[in-house]
């Protein structure tokens, strides 16, 4: 075991999935919106290739290589996540489906190919640079969650590049951001088909977006369900206790 982790990592468990990911501390670590995003986002079952941004350290390629036979590509820039990725999907034998990338986001229609593939997924960094504060935060969650150097509408434009017309492309994000997101999209040629609100408990503020896209798609927007994440009494909702933990 100690063979496969490095300084202060550890081997979780996707009890769902039957999967383990490698994470550690002093890195930001994956949060339920990448869980959320990876069952919201229409895949291919079989055939057909997708590609995750942003991928930290590879926990949506993995939680897709559970839903579908279709080859995934992860782009991740920091180094060290992509690191954690790559043995992560060597741990889980899943290096003939999952292929990760070292790189930049805005670059990757360049290096793998423009309008090439069927699904794009992308957990962005949430907040402007500006919002940035210095107190302790590493340089792994700064970069994972501020726009340093990635904005919201570069993530966008990569995803549209990338992507088939037809094919299909989601975000997680904040529901502040929704009027951006949509601008931005259809910008692009994207066209918002599905939208999901998450809250963290009933009578509160939605915290969560998802939302999904066509290229090239025709209007009309669906609004999913909310899905709400705790109880009153600060259990996890039957609903989300089996997106965790299989039923």
């Amino acid at each position: 075991m100690r063979d496969w982790l490095k300084g202060d990592e550890r081997l979780d468990y996707l009890l769902a999935e039957d999967l383990r990911i490698i994470q550690s501390p002093s890195v930001f670590s994956f949060s339920l919106d990448a869980v959320l995003l990876s069952r919201f986002i229409s895949i291919p079952k079989s055939r057909g290739h997708i590609v995750d941004l942003c991928s930290g350290n590879g926990v949506i390629p993995l939680f897709l290589s559970a839903r579908t036979k279709a080859q995934i590509t992860g782009v991740e820039l920091q180094e060290r996540l992509y690191d954690m990725a790559c043995r992560s999907i060597a741990y889980n034998e899943l290096s003939e489906q999952i292929h990760m990338v070292h790189g930049d986001v805005k670059q990757a229609p360049e290096t793998l190919g423009i309008e090439k593939y069927d699904a794009v997924t992308c957990n962005p960094p949430y907040f402007l640079a500006h919002e940035l504060s210095e107190k302790n935060v590493s340089e792994h969650y700064a970069i994972a969650r501020h726009e340093l150097h990635l904005t919201l509408e570069e993530a966008v434009h990569a995803s549209s590049r990338l992507l088939k017309q037809g094919g299909k492309v989601a975000f997680v994000h904040r529901p502040e951001r929704l009027l951006d997101i949509v601008t931005a999209m259809r910008a692009n040629r994207l066209e918002p088909k599905r939208m999901q609100l998450v809250y963290p408990k009933r009578g509160k503020e939605a915290n969560t977006l998802l939302i999904e896209g066509i290229k090239d798609g025709k209007p009309g927007l669906k609004v999913l369900p909310p899905i709400f994440v705790y109880e009153e009494n600060n259990e996890y909702t039957a609903e989300v206790r089996e997106i965790l933990y299989g039923k």
